[in-house]
C-alpha cells in the first residue's frame, strides 16, 4: 500500500515541479502557471469526498489500480497538448483520478495498520516520496527532453497499478464488504472534524502555494539555476518523509493533537524563514517548514477518521482530499497577486495561516478509537490514549 501510494502521490507532485517548464517554454505568466495547479487541485476537491462517501456504502477495491492510471494518464499528455485548455483538461483528469484514490487507499492502510499511528505514518510516508521524488523524476524527463517527453512520466503509475492490485488481492478476503466496515463504531463529532478541517485547509495552502513557488522564489534568493530551485523543492517534499513517521512516533508518546499544534506553531516561524532569509540561508528554513507540515500529516487522517468513526471513508475523502485540495484554490490569486506586485510579496500571507491554524486547532479533544473509552487527560493519558487508537 505504502509503494503504491508513492507512485501515485508522484503525479500530485509532478503538477507543480511542472510549472517552471511550462513557464519557461510557453511563457506561462504566473497566474497562467498556477492555474495548471488549480486544475490538478479543483475537480479533485469536490469529487474526492464524494468518493470517499461511495466506499462508506459499498467497497470499491478496484478503484485503486484504475485510479493509479487514471493519474499517471493526465500528466503524461500534459507537455504535448496543443493549447493550454487542453493541458488543464488533462491535468483535471490527472487530478481526478488521485482522488479517486485516496479515500479507499486509507481505508485499506486503516485495516492493515489496525489502528496503528506509526503503521499509518509508514503508509502516508510512501505519498511523501512520491512528492519528493516527482522533482527528480520531472528534471530527468522533461529537462532533457522538454516538455514533449512527458510521456515518460506514465511509468510509475504502471508500477503503482501493480502494486494497488497485488494489494487488492492480498486483502480482499479480510476486508469483506461496506456494512462490515468500521460503520456503527461510535458517534460522530462534526463540530471537532470540521475544526480538524479547517486547520488542514491552512495547512494545504501553504504547502501548494510552496509547492508552486518556492523553486522560482529560492532561485531569485540564491541567484542560482534550475538546480537551485529543484534543490529547494526536492528538499520541501523530502523532508516530508522523516516528518511523516516521526509524527506517528511522537503521537504514540506525547498524544496526536499536543504533536499537531506544536508543528502548526513551528510553522509560523519556518515559513517566514524560507519568505526573509537571504541567500543559501532559505534552505534550513525550507527544511523546517517541511518538517512543521508533514509531521502532522497522518495524524490528520487518523484524527479525522475517529471524529467520524461511521463514516471513515468520507473523513479520509476530506483529510487526504477536499482540506488538502482546496490549497489549489488559492494558488492562481497567490499567483495573481505575485505578477502584480512580487513573488516574495505573494508569499507573505502564507505566514500567518499556520497561526490560523493552530488556533483552529485550540480547544479540541482527543477523540477515542472506534469501540474504546477515551482514557483520562494529561500527558501520560495522552500517550496511553494514542497508544490504543
Amino acid at each position: 500500500m505504502s509503494l503504491g501510494h508513492a507512485c501515485v502521490d508522484v503525479y500530485q507532485g509532478a503538477v507543480a515541479a511542472l510549472v517552471p517548464y511550462f513557464v519557461a517554454e510557453r511563457a506561462y505568466s504566473y497566474a497562467a502557471a498556477s492555474g495548471v495547479v488549480l486544475a490538478a487541485s479543483l475537480l479533485s476537491s469536490v469529487v474526492q469526498p464524494l468518493f470517499g462517501a461511495l466506499t462508506d456504502r459499498w467497497a470499491m477495491p478496484w478503484l485503486l489500480p484504475l485510479s493509479a492510471l487514471a493519474g499517471g494518464a493526465g500528466v503524461a499528455l500534459s507537455g504535448v497538448t496543443g493549447s493550454y485548455a487542453l493541458t488543464l483538461a488533462v491535468v483535471a483528469v490527472s487530478g481526478i483520478g488521485v482522488a479517486a484514490y485516496h479515500p479507499e487507499a486509507a481505508r485499506a492502510a486503516r485495516a492493515a495498520s489496525q489502528g496503528s499511528h506509526t503503521a499509518m505514518g509508514w503508509f502516508s510516508l510512501g505519498g511523501n516520496l512520491g512528492f519528493a521524488l516527482a522533482p527528480l523524476l520531472v528534471a530527468a524527463v522533461v529537462a532533457t527532453g522538454g516538455l514533449g517527453a512527458t510521456p515518460l512520466l506514465f511509468a510509475p503509475a504502471v508500477v503503482g497499478a501493480a502494486l494497488c492490485a497485488a494489494a487488492v488481492r492480498s486483502t480482499a478476503a479480510g476486508r469483506g464488504t461496506a456494512a462490515g466496515r468500521d460503520e456503527g463504531a461510535g458517534t460522530d463529532d462534526w463540530p471537532s472534524f470540521l475544526r480538524l478541517s479547517g486547520a488542514i485547509m491552512c495547512r494545504s495552502i501553504v504547502f501548494v502555494g510552496l509547492s508552486a513557488f518556492v523553486s522560482l522564489h529560492v532561485r531569485q534568493r540564491t541567484g542560482g539555476g534550475a538546480g537551485a530551485g529543484t534543490a529547494a523543492l526536492c528538499l520541501l517534499y523530502a523532508g516530508g518523509a522523516v516528518g511523516t513517521v516521526a509524527g506517528g512516533r511522537l503521537a504514540e508518546r506525547f498524544g496526536r493533537l499536543t504533536v499537531v499544534r506544536h508543528a502548526y506553531a513551528l510553522s509560523v516561524l519556518a515559513v517566514a524563514g524560507v519568505v526573509f532569509a537571504p541567500g543559501p540561508a532559505v534552505y534550513p528554513f525550507v527544511a523546517l517548514t517541511s518538517a512543521g507540515l508533514y509531521v502532522p500529516f497522518s495524524l490528520h487522517v487518523t484524527l479525522g477518521q475517529d471524529y467520524l468513526p461511521r463514516r471513515v471513508g468520507t473523513a479520509s475523502g476530506v483529510t487526504l482530499g477536499l482540506a488538502v485540495s482546496v490549497g489549489g484554490l488559492a494558488a492562481p490569486a497567490l499567483g495573481a497577486l505575485a505578477d502584480a506586485t512580487s513573488l516574495r510579496t505573494a508569499l507573505l500571507p502564507l505566514i500567518a495561516l499556520p497561526a490560523l491554524g493552530r488556533l483552529l486547532l485550540s480547544g479540541l479533544r482527543e477523540p477515542a478509537a472506534p469501540g474504546r473509552a477515551t482514557p483520562a487527560a494529561g500527558p501520560a493519558g495522552q500517550g496511553r490514549r494514542a497508544a490504543s487508537a
